[in-house]
């Protein structure tokens, strides 16, 4: 039995914070997020000519590298260098995309109508980053060794998380009678130093105490 390919064992791990499958691609401001997602996070994978199901399709032309690169470099603010590899499998041709880890955080999209976006990747999906995640992506270009001092705000989020997980920056804001941009800030800074967990509920962004 011939060993199994290098790509469908990536293929079988499943999509994920960093890999995307994508049959084709015939659009660049919309696998721009995708990119500048992957950049504001810790890199990814892009397998075109993959179905969401993990099937594979092929690419027919070189249009997929064209439209990638028109990506990378007009629709993503900084410009995004996308390493590419092609792979022949059962007849098909596959390419692998690699999108590295940004050093210019945070990374912009620009959409249909000329306006700017950042985009984080979260799961499997590249989302719209809230206010909170803007913050943490921003830091992310910081001194990892910065040393952490919590502010009395800081102190009073984090004992309310204790109380209530799951809340909400609504409901932070009205728990504590802060202005929400300094809910917003102080949410970051504690997120990046992973004392506190995001998750989603009810496609609300929420936040806990990590364990």
């Amino acid at each position: 039995m011939a060993p199994l390919h290098s790509i469908k064992k990536l293929i079988a791990t499943g999509e994920g914070s960093k890999l995307d499958f994508k049959q084709t691609i015939s659009d660049a401001p919309k696998i721009a997020k995708t990119l500048v997602a992957f950049a504001n996070n810790k890199g990814g994978t892009l397998l075109i000519g993959v179905r969401d199901n993990g099937s594979l399709a092929g690419i027919r032309s070189e249009d997929e590298k064209y439209m990638l690169e028109l990506a990378g470099h007009l629709y993503c603010k900084p410009s995004i260098d996308v390493n590419f590899k092609e792979h022949e499998i059962e007849g098909k041709t596959i390419i692998e995309a690699t999108i590295p880890e940004g050093f210019q955080k945070p990374y912009y999209a620009k959409d249909t109508e000329g306006k700017w976006w950042v985009y984080n990747r979260v799961s499997d999906k590249s989302l719209l980053a809230s206010a909170v995640m803007f913050q943490v992506i921003k830091r992310k270009n910081g001194n990892a060794n910065t040393v952490l001092k919590y502010s009395f705000l800081e102190n009073q989020i984090l004992s309310y998380l204790k109380l209530s997980p799951n809340a909400t920056l609504h409901e932070l804001v009205h728990a504590l009678n802060v202005k929400k941009h300094r809910i917003v800030h102080s949410l970051g800074k504690l997120i990046y130093f992973e004392l506190i967990a995001v998750g989603f509920m009810n496609k609300q962004e929420t936040y806990s105490l990590s364990h």
